[in-house]
């Protein structure tokens, strides 16, 4: 198939009016009553996330900090980069200071941004922002009530490997580790 050429105003879907039909702790979900860009009407369930943010902890030898957890939706325990909801209005840079605390118990002294991710933009406004950490020193965990995490260190080649195998599947520790193995040259 070739390159297909147009605006993003040939694509754009206009709002006629949006109702939110379930309130959450974590997210709320809002119904979109909608005009496609051919005229049509339509709806779209949104599932409204205050946003999230994300750090991969690496320290001087290379290795780096990924917490396992257990994760309702999929019925297991997943390898992920500690990582917190965003509060209202909170800066992400600072949910991730608290975030590597609380999950790994280290600080960083250098927490470089390296983007972020539009987790699920089908039906999801979650964006997650992502950083890397280094200058590690630890100070001693805290999760948060009700978070039963332990904290795996690895090799980051090692990690990076499993990501290749299939074998750590979180979408944010994907990026986050693809990006950390340009960053370090690996």
């Amino acid at each position: 198939m070739g390159k297909i050429n147009c605006s993003d105003d040939m694509l754009f879907e206009e709002t006629i009016s949006s109702k939110t039909v379930f309130e959450g702790v974590v997210f709320d979900v809002a119904v979109k009553d909608i005009i496609t860009p051919e005229g049509k009407r339509s709806s779209r369930e949104i599932v409204k996330h205050p946003g999230g943010a994300c750090i991969l902890p690496v320290d001087d030898e290379g290795n780096c900090y990924l917490v396992k957890q257990f994760r309702s939706p999929f019925e297991k325990v997943m390898l992920e980069a500690p990582a917190g909801k965003l509060e209202k209005d909170e800066d992400p840079l600072h949910c991730v200071s608290r975030e590597i605390t609380e999950e790994t118990g280290f600080t960083a002294s250098n927490i470089e941004s390296v983007g972020s991710i539009a987790a699920t933009p089908g039906y999801c406004s979650e964006v997650i922002s992502l950083y890397i950490g280094t200058g590690l020193e630890y100070k001693g965990g805290n999760p948060d009530p009700n978070e039963y995490i332990a904290t795996v260190k690895m090799p980051l080649e090692q990690a990076i490997k499993m990501a290749d195998e299939g074998k750590i599947n979180d979408a944010k520790t994907l990026v986050l580790l693809y990006k950390a193995s340009r960053r370090f040259g690996l």
